[in-house]
């Protein structure tokens, strides 16, 4: 008896029978952006296909110019593009797989001046004013999304999904936010669903019966002015009477100042949604965001929430997911986190996107985990993130290794990260880690800090020893009432009822949002809900509510020496989750700081170049943040000897912790040896 009955069993589509209920969902990568990577791209989605997911979608594909989000990015436009595209298509077939292409027009979305949308309204995210349609022109828009379904076919495609959410052009139309139209196009509900119904009609019309169309509706908009539930349903109802094989969970624009999809969100927040809609259609339907394992997504099926679940970043992660919950292993699962800094993060800043407990992922060829053709004896010493990535690749190729941690625990500074309220999905990057040491045979050595005799005759050895919290040199730094991040978090050390925190990088604002949380309410949906103003769509249009945050059991000050944008150095799409959530626990931010002394009164400061205003914060606790130094005492020993050595991860660069760029290392590292 499989251990996931409803996750795995098979959907029978009419013309198609996908093999089990997992969507691998659409996931811009860059690669979608040139031709010339389209083999890696095909690399990318053939992986996965051997990894067993029912069916994937690609990342968003413009229809035309107008559509690009960016220019000259993704699009399918011609029938040149199309042949091109066989290569994908075929690689995947070989595999197994079955994908489709996502129809994606970014409306005012679009970062360009050829955007167009339902109204010449420009988007508080974008600086580009959108043209208004004429009732040609959207005809005309029209006939661009049946052109490129008909391509999608043509370039083998299973299938299309079309984006109808997040905000995007078809979005646009669909709510009064964007749409100030009073012809046929706008005015009424019915008027403005017209342009969705139409795309999918006659789509239908054009590929035939025998070909997948997901459309992407918009269930929850979470922004003011977003659509009635009365609308979402009726817009549901038209879509499958136009079409539709399936209809898949959009929630929130990107625009929408609530978060979906970082990792402070619950898991399986929204498929509530979901589960209202889904009695009201008659195809099958998809829930998504914020499904990472296996048994989530087997209690969201089971619960009759959906018929379907959509995961996108969990495919960086792992691309055997189904594979490993198909084979009872998915405690070798390796865990998106929706940490966002290896995906989202990259694409916002127009690189190409991968994943940080991932990095082969979108780097197939690249980074190809090849057999040893000799086998060494390898030391790895420290069982952080980069210790534990450079330990199991080297293993996994074929290598003898040993790791060395200090500690009695491996982990890290993620074993310190899992305990700040919304990172608990940490641990699972912990869990995965120790399982992959247990599986590849890693000889483990806890409690043991390594000496240079305990690293004599190993060929090669890694030292990922780390860091330690930078104690900046202010008078008095060496006072009772000072701690360091460490331990507070880690050793559990008292902190009084007014904290001041020193440096507001990640660590501080994490540090902040600890002492400000007693319970973390990435572990209760409704707590989270309040904090951030989500209530039921079928009773408030778009999901909105007035928040209702926890109140912080302290009051905290986040102080930064540079006079710009506290948490400025924060990702782009989870900076603003931080910001906000300090905000609601009203922590008290000071920029511009000079730290003058540490004494019994408390924290005494001046402010700008000049040290004026000066300040004495009266607190009974005072966290150190500011920064952290490496390790390395180990690696000049070594080197004394004219022994070669590998330094990686925060030994080698200890700036702001930067697990990405570690594991990043550590795996390249480890193919190499």
């Amino acid at each position: 008896m499989s251990a996931y009955p409803h996750l795995l069993e098979p959907l029978d589509l009419g013309h198609v029978v996908l093999p089990n209920r997992v969507i691998m969902g659409s996931m811009h990568t860059g690669l979608e952006d040139r031709a010339k990577d389209l083999p890696k791209l095909a690399a990318y989605f053939a992986e996965r296909a051997r990894g067993g997911v029912g069916l994937m979608v690609t990342g968003g594909y413009a229809p035309n110019r107008t559509g690009w989000l960016t220019p000259f990015g993704s699009r399918l436009t011609s029938r040149r593009q199309a042949r091109r595209h066989r290569l994908l298509t075929d690689a995947v077939h070989a595999e197994g797989g079955l994908i489709a292409l996502q129809i994606l027009h970014a409306g005012r979305y679009a970062y360009h001046p050829f955007s167009v949308s339902a109204s010449a309204l420009k988007a508080p995210i974008n600086p580009f004013k959108p043209r208004a349609l004429t009732d040609r022109g959207v005809r005309k828009q029209i006939k661009a999304y049946v052109d490129c379904a008909a391509l999608a076919r043509e370039a083998g495609y299973d299938g299309i999904e079309i984006m109808g959410s997040e905000g995007y052009f078809i979005n646009q139309f669909l709510s009064e936010r964007t749409n100030q139209r009073t012809d046929r196009w706008g005015g009424s509900p019915e008027n403005r669903r017209r342009l969705a119904v139409e795309i999918v009609r006659r789509t239908r019309e054009r590929v035939g019966d025998d070909f997948v169309i997901i459309y992407r509706l918009s269930m929850a908009d979470l922004v003011e002015g977003g659509q009635s539930w009365e609308e979402v349903v009726a817009l549901g109802k038209e879509i499958e009477a136009a079409g539709a094989s399936i209809i898949n969970t959009g929630i929130g624009w990107h625009e929408a100042r609530v978060p979906t999809i970082v990792t402070s969100v619950p898991r399986a927040a929204f498929t509530s949604v979901t589960a209202a809609f889904k009695p009201h259609v008659n195809i099958p339907v998809v829930t998504s965001n914020r499904i990472n394992l296996p048994q989530v997504a087997e209690e969201v099926l089971a619960r009759g929430d959906a018929d379907l679940v959509s995961m996108a970043r969990p495919f960086l992660a792992d691309p055997d997911w189904v594979l490993k919950a198909t084979t009872d292993r998915a405690d070798e699962i390796n865990v998106c986190i929706a940490c966002n800094q290896a995906c989202l993060d990259h694409v916002f800043a127009k690189r190409k996107a991968s994943c940080l407990v991932n990095p082969r992922a979108a780097r197939e060829t690249e980074l190809q985990l090849l057999p040893t053709r000799r086998t060494k004896n390898i030391a790895v010493v420290g069982a952080g993130p980069a210790g534990l990535a450079a330990a199991v690749t080297a293993a996994e190729r074929g290598h003898s290794v040993e790791l060395f941690e200090a500690d009695d625990e491996i982990g890290g500074q993620f074993g310190i990260a899992q305990r700040i309220p919304g990172k608990e999905e940490f641990a699972e990057t912990i869990r995965y880690y120790r399982r992959r040491l247990d599986l590849t045979g890693v000889k483990l050595h806890l409690g043991r800090r390594a000496t240079v005799e305990d690293l004599a005759g190993f060929d090669e050895i890694v030292l990922a020893t780390g860091v330690v919290p930078r104690i900046p040199a202010i008078p008095g730094i060496d006072h009772p009432k000072v701690l360091s991040y460490v331990e507070v978090v880690r050793d559990r050390q008292p902190v009084g009822s007014t904290v001041a925190v020193i440096g507001a990088g990640g660590i501080g604002v994490d540090i902040s949002e600890f002492l400000t949380t007693e319970s973390s309410p990435t572990l209760d949906l409704e707590a989270w809900k309040a904090e951030w103003g989500v209530t039921d769509p079928t009773v408030t249009p778009g999901g909105l509510t007035k928040p209702r945050p926890e109140p912080s059991p302290r009051q905290v000050y986040l102080l930064q020496r540079k006079a710009g944008k506290i948490g400025a150095g924060l990702g782009k799409t989870t900076g603003w989750v931080h910001r906000a959530a300090l905000k609601n626990k009203q922590v008290e931010q000071l920029r511009g700081v000079n730290y003058e002394r540490i004494d019994d009164n408390g924290l005494h400061l001046s402010f700008g170049p000049q040290r004026e205003n000066p300040r004495v914060l009266d607190v009974e606790t005072i966290v150190v943040c500011a920064g952290q130094e490496p390790v390395r005492d180990l690696a000049d020993a070594l080197r004394d000897t004219g022994r070669p050595v590998h330094v990686i991860g925060g030994a080698d660069v200890a700036a702001e912790l930067d697990a990405k760029r570690a594991i990043d290392q550590a795996t390249r590292l480890a193919l190499t040896l």
